[in-house]
This record gives C-alpha cells, sequence and structure tokens, in this order.
C-alpha cells in the first residue's frame, strides 16, 4: 500500500514522496535501534545518562507508534497515531541538541541519526497533510 505526500525539495519546490509502509516500518525500527545503540555509547555520569534515558523513551517511541498507527481502525485514528510519531521524532531531535549543546557529545556523533530523523520526520508529515486532504475530498 502506497501513500503519496509532499515534502519540500532541496530547491524549495513541492514534490510527491510515497511512502511503502513496509520500507517505513523498517525504518522506523532502525532508527529505534540506532537509537539504542548511541545511548549505550553516552557517558556513564547523571546528566549524560538522564537524557540519554529520555532520548531512548522518544526514539524507540517512533518506531512503535507507527506500527499502531499501521493498525489504526480508521482515518482519523491514522492521522492521530501518526501525529504520536512526528511529536517523538521531534522530542528525540531536543534531547539530542541538548547532548549537543551541553557538550556532552559533538555534532557529528549525531548526523546519521539527525539525517534519518529528519527523512522519517519529512515522511511523517507530508502523510498527515495527504491523509487530511484525502479526507476532505
Amino acid at each position: 500500500m502506497w501513500d503519496v505526500g509532499y515534502r519540500m525539495s532541496d530547491v524549495g519546490t513541492l514534490c510527491p514522496v510515497e511512502m511503502d509502509h513496509e520500507v517505513m516500518k523498517k525504518r522506523t525500527k532502525q532508527f529505534s535501534i540506532n537509537i539504542i545503540k548511541f545511548c549505550e555509547t553516552l557517558p556513564n555520569h547523571y546528566s549524560a545518562q538522564r537524557i540519554g534515558d529520555q532520548l531512548l523513551r522518544a526514539g524507540t517511541s517512533v518506531g512503535a507508534n507507527y506500527r499502531a498507527a499501521r493498525r489504526a481502525r480508521s482515518r482519523k485514528e491514522f492521522i492521530y497515531k501518526l501525529g504520536l510519531v512526528e511529536e517523538e521524532t521531534d522530542e528525540s531531535f531536543y534531547w539530542m541538541e541538548l547532548l549537543v549543546e551541553s557538550k556532552i557529545v559533538s555534532r557529528d556523533d549525531l548526523v546519521d541519526l539527525w539525517k534519518e530523523g529528519n527523512e522519517i520526520l519529512s515522511i511523517i508529515v507530508a502523510t498527515i497533510k495527504s491523509t487530511k486532504l484525502k479526507s476532505k475530498k
């Protein structure tokens, strides 16, 4: 099953984004696994571990909430649950920002996680928008 949404291209124009749900299920799960692996590398001091716990909770919720969205019983519930994926992805960015800005880790340590999180977030937001548009028709 494919959903088509739209995202901003690198040159500022809208372009279609096709989302294969099996691919997204795998990507969001891999994102969660990569968050787990990253959190295992954090220094063993209080603030790093507490922020890491928060990142671990939010980052692993991305995949779990995506799977829940796929089991939604209605379009409205699907949109709501994808909204949770959006929120948890955005919250993951917050915890990553704190880790960098407090100098616990370097920005370079998070490049791959940040990139994948941004791609997931773009696809989720585009899917929410396109699903809402379909609901109005």
